[in-house]
């Protein structure tokens, strides 16, 4: 696991972080920030969002974060949300869906329909409403990058997971759409894409919490999230041409 440090790697990027308040959006603001980034949460809990922001800040000195109440399921206030932040800043770098969530049964004949109205709402309508409302910027921006946590479950689908596993897939599809257009629609000098829309892949994550708490534990193919952080923040260090419409593997295919 990767202890972040202070740099200016990223000081010119300004990064959105959706579902920001879960295990891997703290540890991907805290990257962010580490790195030099503006940073901008986006959560539903203004409590939850103002700890997380706040931890920040304690950890990162002169951390440029600041938190942002959105309702993700509400279209109009994410597109509204995205153009005030290019309004703002001149330029949006990045936005990451870490919108988590997970439902399930013990076997397939027990699946319930629910659970999917559940999953295609946290999971997959957030996303689409994001990427639909952050794709211009991104696209006008002169290095966009914009990423989704995924899971083995999409390739490689259980019998008591399939509303999970489908969302997830759902979730992919509608991502590399989004890899499409960036292909289309960004170039640089040489004709290649300037923004790239990528995929990460886990089984499941772990956070230091989880560790100490069981020492024992081998939390086999599970990503920490500090490593989730770091190859989110690594995204500019790739070409966007490399980059999009590419899954990366954090754990075992």
């Amino acid at each position: 696991m990767t202890t972040p440090s202070y740099s200016t790697a990223l000081a010119d990027k300004v990064v959105a972080v959706a579902g920001a308040t879960g295990p891997a959006g703290r540890a991907t603001l805290r990257r962010l920030a580490a790195q030099g980034a503006t940073v901008i949460a986006a959560g539903s809990d203004a409590q939850r969002l103002d700890a997380a922001t706040d931890a920040v800040r304690s950890a990162v000195p002169g951390a440029r974060i600041s938190g942002q109440v959105i309702d993700l399921l509400d279209p109009q206030e994410v597109h509204d949300w995205a153009d005030h932040l290019e309004a703002e800043h001149g330029h949006v770098d990045g936005l990451f869906h870490l919108v988590g969530g997970w439902r399930g049964s013990k076997t397939f004949f027990d699946s319930r329909i629910d659970d999917w109205d559940w999953l295609h709402d946290r999971v997959v309508r957030t996303l689409q409403h994001t990427s639909l409302a952050f794709q211009p910027a991104l696209v006008r921006s002169a290095s966009g990058r914009y990423a989704m946590i995924s899971a083995t479950a999409a390739h490689k689908p259980t019998a008591g997971g399939a509303a999970y596993a489908a969302a997830k897939a759902a979730s992919e599809a509608w991502t590399l759409a989004m890899a499409d257009s960036f292909k289309k629609e960004t170039t640089s000098t040489d004709g290649l894409p300037t923004a790239a829309a990528a995929i990460l892949v886990i089984k499941a994550l772990v956070t230091p919490e989880m560790r100490a708490e069981k020492p024992e534990a081998k939390f086999a193919g599970f990503t920490d999230t500090a490593d989730l952080a770091e190859t989110l923040a690594g995204l500019w260090d790739r070409p966007a041409a490399e980059l999009n419409g590419q899954h990366l593997w954090l754990t075992a295919r």
